[in-house]
């Protein structure tokens, strides 16, 4: 059977750039919600020689992702998928924010765990904002609600949310959505492991890319004061991605890659040195 390699959020971007990557040994199905963009990067792929095709589906929505993971499926053997689809705090209320970027991963990972073999790999696309979360603030005590009763968790959560002041709350469901992802991702790892699926995550900095641009100039000077003092290529988180679900990361799961070009680390250090 073919390999598939299936890429969220792959119409721009990094998920594309991923794709041009692991098109060369995939059949490519690119996911997103905007139809018209799905279709230029088909076209783009197959400029490129890329056997590849479009499934628009929305990931907050399970039984849309029900239906992709069971096509997938029947096209071949997924191989990989990668998560990439969410948005940022310009782009919609803290409610969907939140939906989409953490019930989206939570549909993702367990319809495609259902359907994938022995040695495939899940990766989800975090950011380095879930590193701006303290530890000890993080409401993992919720987050495990998500293992057992996501109605639950998701009321539980937009409590959360809604108790902050209305112009926090977008930024607020961000932050908490993508934290979640690492710690979701650590969990998935747990429970996969026992098919042989390893599941990893990764969180960007700030990137050359569309949803990069909609950030705008505090997010990409915030990457500029990082300790490589500039944005990242959207082609060289690909490549990150690309060695990650590769055979020669096959002992790697449960963790996340923070690949934000020092970022992260920058604001670490000025903070310390401020006490």
């Amino acid at each position: 059977m073919e390999n598939i390699c299936v890429v969220t959020g792959g119409g721009s971007g990094m998920g594309l750039e991923a794709a041009k990557l692991l098109g060369k040994t995939n059949h490519i199905i690119l996911v997103g919600r905007t139809v018209s963009k799905l279709e230029q990067a088909i076209s783009e792929l197959k400029e490129l020689g890329i056997s590849a095709e479009a499934f628009p589906a929305d990931a907050s929505n399970r039984q849309a992702v029900k239906k992709l993971a069971e096509y997938a499926s029947e096209k071949g053997n997924v191989k990989i998928l990668i998560h990439a689809a969410g948005v940022s705090p310009h782009m919609s209320d803290g409610e969907k924010i939140f939906d989409i970027n953490a019930l989206g991963t939570i549909h993702m990972d367990e319809e495609f765990a259902n359907i994938m073999k022995e040695g495939s790999c899940i990766l989800n696309v975090s950011s380095m904002s879930a590193y701006m979360m303290p530890a000890d603030k993080a409401p993992k005590q919720v987050y495990k609600l998500s293992l057992s009763d996501e109605e639950a968790f998701k009321n539980t959560m937009h409590q959360i949310i809604k108790g902050v002041p209305e112009e926090q709350q977008r930024g607020m469901a961000y932050t908490l959505s993508k934290n979640f992802v690492v710690w979701y991702t650590s969990r998935m790892a747990v429970s996969c492991g026992k098919k042989g699926i390893r599941v990893v995550s990764i969180s960007p900095g700030t990137f050359r890319t569309p949803m990069g641009e909609i950030e705008g100039e505090e997010a990409a000077a915030f990457a500029k004061r990082g300790a490589l003092g500039r944005l990242g290529e959207p082609e060289e988180i690909a490549k990150m991605m690309a060695f990650m679900v590769s055979e020669e990361c096959s002992y790697l799961t449960g963790v996340d890659i923070l690949y934000d070009g020092g970022s992260v680390a920058a604001l670490q250090a000025m903070m310390e040195d401020k006490a």
